[in-house]
């Protein structure tokens, strides 16, 4: 990922834990059937059509002041979020964008909402990238277009995806926004003021993926899918946990403490998902944030060794130690026994 910095440019190491860009199959996109649930997409495209955010991020004159008082840290970090925040949302935006224009004479509704949630995708990169000029930063958008890797996912892979991302971060927005709203005077800058309505876009996306899960069932009610379903509900929670164990300090700053901010989120978001996936992971086991804390510990072990001035050869053995746990660690809490959702009928294929 590149940034440009005024003057000069700066360069983000890109991981497995970095936002990325996604493409599909447009064509099996195009074919999918959503003629039984035609009412809900209308009733959904209704919402979008309202855009009820159509005024709300607007600059005031908070934002018109000079942020040198943040101490050198706390900049740093703010700024690494607001930088990977407007990678993400620019990333849904270019899904989105390209999703409505491939859909647009076979699916109407689906492409005019697709249309519509790169709109909000949009406003939200553009928001960030914008409150990063305020810290002579910004993302050359128009570089990560060209030069971004994109990765490929099936529909289904998108929409478990899409659905799980867009509900985590309606959780995120609004659990950082009800903290900040009891302790004022941990709010660092003012772009968290606009955490409440901005939640509503992602929640109001997260019920559209939620719309298209429900009208193909068979990505949800086959065995297939159950075990598709855990894989992406761990994979998103284990990489918000990863990455928030290395940023702690960040979420000190703005007086929460990472652990318990994330246990909190991934209860809530584990909870809606249990109303459209077939099953939910079993996050009350004592043993799940035990074992994430230890991938966490890994993860951060990584990082070290690359860091450390060992012979090349020491570090290889270090990190394959490191690895091999994380996998292990991993591996267990995929085989941790699910929680069926209600009233959920398994298909055997």
């Amino acid at each position: 990922m590149q940034s440009t910095l005024q003057p000069g440019q700066s360069k983000v190491k890109e991981t497995l834990l970095t936002p990325r860009f996604y493409t599909t199959d447009f064509n099996e996109m195009a074919s999918l059937d959503i003629s039984k649930n035609i009412h809900e997409f209308e009733a959904i495209l209704d919402e979008f059509r309202a855009d009820y955010n159509r005024q709300h991020f607007i600059r005031d004159e908070e934002f018109n002041q000079s942020w040198e008082k943040l101490d050198q840290e706390t900049r740093n970090l703010f700024i690494e979020f607001l930088e990977r925040s407007c990678t993400a949302e620019f990333s849904g935006f270019l899904l989105y964008k390209e999703l409505s224009r491939r859909l647009e004479t076979t699916s109407p509704i689906i492409a005019e909402c697709f249309l519509l949630m790169s709109r909000d995708e949009a406003r939200h990169a553009g928001f960030l990238n914008k409150a990063m000029g305020d810290f002579n930063l910004a993302l050359d958008l128009g570089f990560l277009t060209k030069s971004r890797k994109y990765t490929f996912f099936s529909p289904k892979f998108i929409f478990y995806a899409t659905y799980l991302s867009e509900k985590i971060g309606y959780w995120r927005y609004i659990t950082i926004y009800r903290h900040l709203e009891k302790h004022p005077e941990h709010r660092i800058y003012p772009i968290f003021r606009f955490f409440e309505n901005w939640c509503q876009d992602e929640n109001r996306h997260g019920d559209f993926f939620a719309a298209l899960l429900k009208s193909q069932p068979q990505f949800l009610n086959t065995l297939k899918s159950r075990l598709w379903c855990r894989f992406f509900l761990l994979s998103v929670f284990a990489t918000m946990y990863l990455n928030d164990f290395q940023r702690a300090d960040f979420y000190n700053a703005i007086g929460l403490d990472s652990r318990q901010y994330d246990m909190q989120v991934i209860r809530k978001t584990n909870e809606s998902a249990s109303r459209i996936f077939p099953i939910s992971l079993d996050v009350d086991n004592p043993n799940f944030f035990q074992l994430l804390d230890e991938c966490a510990k890994q993860n951060s072990n990584l990082t070290s060794i690359d860091n450390n001035n060992q012979p090349q050869i020491i570090k290889v053995v270090q990190k394959v130690r490191a690895y091999s746990s994380l996998a292990i660690n991993m591996c267990t809490l995929y085989l941790m026994k699910p929680v069926n959702s209600q009233n959920t009928t398994v298909i055997v294929k």
